[in-house]
């Protein structure tokens, strides 16, 4: 979802510089931008999204940790802990809470 959501604004970003409109369009398209990330329906369904996705991908880890267990190396296992306890409690680039 995030690169999906990197890629839909690098080509706005991408139309904004390459259009022969000017300034006009683009505040135009900055207001749109700002609306639509301002309604609650949007912001609502960035939350359900980005909770469900935290619980498929705890669902994930514990399924894969239960199948390979002791034989992933310390590395690896240190490294995956040090980035689950990272987003603990933060926000995501919607504003929203990682709870």
């Amino acid at each position: 979802m995030r690169y999906k959501l990197t890629f839909v604004v690098g080509l706005a970003v991408g139309y904004v510089l390459g259009t022969r409109a000017g300034r006009e369009r683009y505040e135009q398209l900055r207001k749109s931008a700002r609306q639509l990330s301002a309604n609650p329906a949007v912001r609502n369904a960035a939350e359900s999204a980005a909770q469900t996705g935290r619980q498929v991908a705890g669902r994930a880890y514990h399924a894969v940790s239960e199948k390979v267990g002791d034989r992933m190396p310390e590395s690896v296992t240190e490294r995956v802990r040090s980035l689950r306890e990272q987003g603990r409690g933060a926000e995501d680039d919607w504003g929203t809470s990682n709870t």
